[in-house]
């Protein structure tokens, strides 16, 4: 499979300790406008001791639905109901998460 995003797969990204345990789903993506960076949050509240920094493979790897918004605009944001609802995309009011 060709990796879909532009980013290379050992890009860092920003996700949360209970996405990554399985704890939570990914609700919310972004792409932020000024770094390019991307994060991969939760539906609970962000919180910063519970950030970690990991490889986007192991994101996709975890979540293969991710790739529908591989192709997001920087600035943008991508989020979903639940798990296998589609992902829907809206300008980011700062792409900070």
């Amino acid at each position: 499979m060709d990796f879909p995003f532009d980013e290379s797969p050992n890009v860092a990204v920003i996700t949360t300790r209970p996405v990554m345990s399985g704890a939570s789903w990914i609700a919310n993506v972004f792409h932020d406008e000024d770094d390019g960076g991307w994060q991969f949050h939760g539906v609970e509240d962000p919180d910063m001791d519970a950030a970690m920094v990991v490889a986007l493979k192991s994101v996709l790897e975890l979540d293969p639905s991710i790739a529908e918004v591989a192709d997001l605009p920087l600035g943008w944001q991508a989020w979903r109901r639940g798990p296998g609802e589609p992902w829907q995309r809206i300008p980011a009011r700062g792409s900070d998460g």
